[in-house]
């Protein structure tokens, strides 16, 4: 990124208990990644599931807590239609947030089928997303503030 000021940047990270084993490493990827960028310390909140994470990410950035936001969580396929209900509603959500307040929030929910895809997306074979999601909420941030700005 060519603009690395991030002084002005107010993260937070709202992290579902849910699947805690998968979340903390989550949460862990995503927090190491802010450090690693020189991003100030995130605030991190932590809710009981996915389906909370909107609502807290609203209130923050109503309460003009945070202008850049990591939402993790881990939504395992079931057998029924729930988890995909539930992924589609918190994705919507999450990205109604972002295009009406201009807020970049990185979308670290992962929704595989099983815990070893899970495992796999949190560390192990496929990296971790939430370190990309950090990366990608901060690099959106900055876009979002140069647009703003010229």
């Amino acid at each position: 990124m060519a603009d690395s000021n991030f002084s002005d940047l107010r993260p937070a990270i709202v992290v579902s208990r849910w699947n805690e084993l998968i979340t903390n490493a989550l949460l862990d990827g995503a927090r190491d990644t802010l450090r690693g960028m020189g991003v100030p310390e995130p605030r991190v909140i932590h809710v009981p599931g996915a389906w909370e994470i909107p609502p807290v990410c609203a209130a923050l950035i109503e309460a003009d807590h945070a202008n850049v936001i990591v939402a993790l969580g881990c939504i395992l396929q079931g057998q029924t239609t729930h988890a995909q209900l539930l992924a589609s509603d918190v994705s919507r959500a999450l990205m109604d947030l972002q295009v009406k307040n201009g807020v970049a929030i990185g979308w670290g929910i992962l929704t595989p089928d099983d815990a070893h895809q899970a495992l796999d997306r949190c560390g192990l074979k496929h990296g971790n997303k939430g370190r990309e999601a950090a990366a990608s909420a901060v690099e959106t941030a900055q876009v979002l503030r140069s647009l703003r700005s010229s």
